[in-house]
């Protein structure tokens, strides 16, 4: 979840709950009967808001997860290929220290 939408959603929820709050106070009820309402409204509104906090966690718990999933498996592909470049690079060193090993060997003759 973006941080945009995020805002969106908790702008969408704070609206609707300060609306819900509003139209209690104004409904012909009791007092007794309109704080039975706000309150029944409010721990809705709290269940919904703590649902969606749970849900916003675990998408951000899931996608950090697969980011770092994705970045060890992209540096394995890094050191593997780095890997096989240091034995190639190794080998062409050691080509070229028998080369001159052998110019040497002649140059002394």
């Amino acid at each position: 979840m973006t941080d945009n939408s995020g805002n969106i959603l908790l702008a969408l929820l704070t609206g609707a709950a300060i609306g819900a709050g509003i139209g209690i106070l104004y409904a012909p009820d009791e007092g007794k009967e309109t704080r039975r309402k706000i309150k029944r409204k409010v721990e809705d509104t709290s269940h919904d808001i703590a649902e969606r906090i749970s849900h916003a966690k675990e998408e951000l718990t899931k996608s950090a997860s697969e980011k770092k999933d994705k970045f060890n498996r992209k540096l394995d592909e890094a050191i593997s290929t780095m890997s096989y470049k240091a034995d190639e690079i190794i080998e062409n060193l050691e080509r070229k220290l028998e080369e001159l090993k052998k110019k040497n060997a002649q140059l002394q003759k």
